[in-house]
């Protein structure tokens, strides 16, 4: 939770939004017309007016780009693999602890990150912390490129990581918090195809920069070069989340917002208190995961051992899935926002995936037909997903739950990554197996994904409603919790204190 209200996030939702109370308005000065209920001047304006759709468009821009030098860095290595071993003199194993070393402190880290912008940073100053942390990472990463030393290599990695993935919690609680009960939906799907638009961009650019560079530094130099101008990109998303910042105090002081009205304090122990939802929110973040970022890892040798591809026809398929949901995603999103039904959706995903493997392991259908259905359920999934969490977690422990789920992700992606690789070798390249693996645990998301159904029905929730029913649901939990006085901690008081 923020440590003063400086630090909270309003949440941009007319519905919900309650007048200030009359001490608070015979306070201002006749000249703060920024307050008024109607702004005049330049908060009357549609790009200045925190509650216009305009001025939440021009605040998504800046939040998506939180994350574009993020995931444009994280790539680096991956577009220069034979580049970084030549010239640096490392083996495989080696260029895989760049990776591994980025995820397996973040197993414990993120949902400390998430924690600390509860409780301690709060979502502005948090996302600055990260971002800066993140750019300090890059920043000796490419500095051992240039020294050509390989451990402070790997430190200026472990420490980008640490700043990468919290710095995804707080992208996660920007967008609840400026965008639950209107678009939330489209603007997960939209940050993902942001995400996935660095990474794509990465790929495209980062080799001729490589070429262009290698002219005039030799080696493990010329490495470093790159490195340094790759973290350009970390510098642009500083400055937006400074911007975004300052939108987003100013927003904060019009509208003023309380998103935690009960005074109620984050405690790590409040991961214990989760509902039986959430725990399933986070198994499937798991489950559904680890049978499609592991599967791309390994799916250029997959398709050329069973399709007979060659390595530029077999990159070209595996880029598939990536390349759709950079469009989909806000696609799917945007009619998630109109129809409601998370929960459906994620269960058409999770089907609909098992299907995609299915047609990859055990038919010899064109392989593109199966991973245009993989590309198009992940982006399914990713735009209803995570907005469940908005649904059953309260605004101030937001940032402990986003970081929960990221670091069970995390151990999932590490652990089920090296599990896999181990099947296709003692299975003598019989990609089947690995399938099967897959399936199994798409199975297990597919259950988690019942048992939520199940769960929110029982105690009649609001996760697979639609829109005009979650309305309805949160009006009749304001005028019950006005007749017992109270209000809970996920509810905005219907009365000033």
């Amino acid at each position: 939770m923020p440590t003063s209200t400086d630090d909270a996030l309003p949440i941009v939702e007319n519905e919900e939004a309650r007048p200030p109370s009359p001490a608070s308005v015979a306070r201002r000065s006749p000249q703060d017309n920024e307050l008024d209920l109607q702004p005049s001047g330049c908060g009357s304006s549609m790009c200045c007016n925190p509650t216009s759709g305009v001025h939440r468009f021009i605040a998504l821009i800046f939040m998506c780009l939180l994350g574009f030098g993020s995931y444009f860095c994280y790539d680096n290595p991956g577009a220069l693999q034979e580049v970084f071993k030549h010239d640096l003199n490392i083996t495989t194993t080696e260029f895989t602890l760049i990776y591994s070393i980025y995820s397996w402190p973040n197993v414990v880290l993120c949902f400390i990150g998430g924690f600390l912008i509860d409780r301690v940073f709060g979502i502005r100053l948090g996302t600055i912390i990260y971002l800066f942390i993140l750019l300090i990472g890059q920043l000796i990463f490419a500095s051992g490129g240039l020294l050509g030393t390989f451990w402070i290599m790997i430190v200026g990695r472990f420490i980008f990581g640490i700043g990468a993935e919290s710095l995804a919690v707080a992208q996660n609680n920007y967008a609840v918090l400026w965008f639950k009960g209107k678009e939330l939906n489209m603007v997960f799907g939209l940050q993902l195809s942001v995400a996935r638009f660095g990474s794509t961009v990465n790929f495209w650019v980062m080799q001729p920069i490589y070429d262009y560079v290698s002219k005039f530094y030799a080696d493990h130099r010329a490495i470093g070069v790159v490195l340094l101008l790759a973290a350009g990109t970390c510098v642009l998303s500083l400055l937006c989340a400074l911007i975004l910042g300052w939108m987003d105090k100013r927003a904060e002081r019009i509208l003023q917002r309380n998103t935690n009205p009960s005074g109620e304090i984050a405690k790590l122990s409040d991961v214990t208190t989760f509902k039986v939802s959430f725990w399933m929110v986070s198994i499937i973040c798991v489950a559904y995961y680890v049978a499609i970022f592991p599967f791309i890892a390994l799916g250029k040798t997959f398709f050329m051992h069973r399709f007979h591809f060659s390595p530029d026809q077999a990159n070209n398929v595996n880029s598939i899935v990536y390349l759709i949901s950079a469009i989909a995603s806000p696609v799917f999103g945007f009619v998630i926002d109109k129809t409601g039904r998370n929960v459906s959706w994620v269960f058409c995903a999770t089907f609909t995936t098992i299907g995609a493997h299915a047609l990859l392991a055990f038919t010899l259908l064109n392989p593109y037909i199966g991973m245009i259905i993989m590309g198009l359920s992940y982006s399914m999934l990713a735009a209803s997903l995570w907005p469940l969490v908005a649904l059953i977690i309260p605004e101030y422990q937001l940032g402990t739950a986003y970081g929960f789920c990221q670091s069970v992700q995390n151990l999932g992606l590490a652990v089920i990554t090296i599990v896999a690789g181990m099947i296709v070798d003692r299975s003598d390249g019989n990609y089947v197996w690995v399938e099967l693996f897959f399936m199994g645990w798409l199975t297990v998301a597919l259950i988690s994904t019942c048992v939520i159904w199940g769960y929110d029905k029982k105690v009649k929730g609001n996760l697979n409603m639609t829109p005009a029913q979650r309305v309805q649901y949160a009006s009749a939990m304001r005028a019950a919790n006005q007749d017992n006085g109270v209000y809970s901690s996920d509810q905005e008081p219907l009365l000033d204190d």
